[in-house]
């Protein structure tokens, strides 16, 4: 089969055709949506009102540096798609539609308008913590349920392109640009490879979550893999710290959110109240997600994909801030999140 580009939209008019032989007529239209580094990403909204999202992986990744990884992550993220619709709370996960193998192409049902991106909102100010509570909820229902249960290993056991699309570009590429802080971050990689605990997202950030009729949707699941539940975690909680420090005049705003987000978290997964006994599996999470946190946190200002919102002050501030703090990590993510923001006017 001829390789298909789905942002030749008239090539895809004609896979679509193929794929919906008995449609009821009428050509879709569509629409290159932004946002991602690694796929080819279109909306298609078809005459009947149907529409869905279909994503093709990239070989070479969408930034400056070189970036490359393997294009079969996307069928990575339809066998996701299945489980988490199994895991998470309902009406959280898109419907998976179908996959082609050969195009390495998926397609989801879309999520209904109106939504609003969530790390759009949270960058304009718009922080509704019933929304930080379903974020932590959510994470925490996916990892508890999925915790040691032989399937889910078995069908995430992989975990290549976590490496190549995060435990390399984040953790060992920055190791490179910040010798200070590489033992460290090769102490955080090697503990990373030794777990293998539940069902990780491998990209849990507001920018993977729409916000439809009040609930969150949570999107990208082509990381997803069986290890360290504290990445997920991590790289979340460097997402709400550093909105914190982005918006100064919200500071103490988001890290409170940050708070709310980790309760919320542990509530979910057992770590509080009668059901703690249900969480042995993290009974050591908390130091190795501020690990986690400060790794992120350094990545996403060195790293091969840094957040475009921080300018570059705010880089060097946030790079200083975690150095001063990796030699002797805070006991607890409250304590983190509190000496990570006061550090970084110091």
């Amino acid at each position: 089969m001829k390789p298909l580009d789905i942002e030749d939209f008239s090539a895809l008019a004609d896979y679509l055709r193929g794929r919906r032989p008995n449609s009821e007529g009428g050509t879709p239209s569509f629409e290159n949506l932004a946002g991602g580094v690694s796929n080819r990403t279109v909306l298609v909204r078809f005459p009947e009102g149907r529409a869905w999202v279909l994503k093709q992986a990239l070989t070479r990744l969408r930034v400056e540096v070189d970036w490359f990884s393997d294009p079969e992550r996307v069928h990575r993220e339809a066998l996701a798609l299945q489980w988490y619709a199994r895991l998470a709370p309902p009406g959280a996960v898109p419907k998976l539609v179908f996959e082609d193998r050969e195009q390495h192409l998926i397609a989801m049902e879309a999520v209904p308008l109106p939504h609003t991106n969530w790390k759009s909102a949270l960058l304009a100010g718009d922080l509704n913590l019933d929304y930080v509570e379903q974020f932590g909820t959510l994470l925490g229902l996916v990892h508890r349920r999925a915790a040691a249960q032989q399937e889910v290993q078995e069908a995430f056991s992989d975990t290549s392109f976590f490496e190549s699309l995060r435990l390399e570009p984040y953790y060992i590429y920055s190791a490179g640009q910040a010798p200070e802080a590489a033992d460290f971050l090769h102490r955080l990689v090697a503990d990373t490879r030794s777990r293998r605990i539940t069902l990780v997202h491998g990209d849990y950030s507001p920018k993977n979550v729409l916000v439809h009729r009040s609930r969150l949707v949570l999107l990208d699941y082509e990381v997803a893999h069986f290890g360290d539940p504290a990445f997920d975690l991590g790289f979340s909680l460097a997402h709400l710290c550093s909105k914190a420090h982005h918006l100064k005049d919200r500071r103490l705003d988001f890290a409170s959110a940050a708070e709310v987000y980790w309760r919320t978290y542990r509530a979910a997964i057992g770590m509080a109240g009668p059901a703690a006994d249900d969480a042995d599996w993290a009974s050591d999470l908390e130091p190795r997600a501020v690990r986690h946190t400060l790794g992120c946190l350094l990545a996403r200002v060195i790293g091969r994909s840094p957040l475009e919102y921080l300018n570059a002050d705010e880089r060097v501030r946030q790079r200083k801030a975690v150095i001063s703090l990796i030699a002797a990590p805070p006991a607890g993510v409250g304590r983190l999140i509190s000496e990570f923001l006061a550090r970084l006017d110091s």
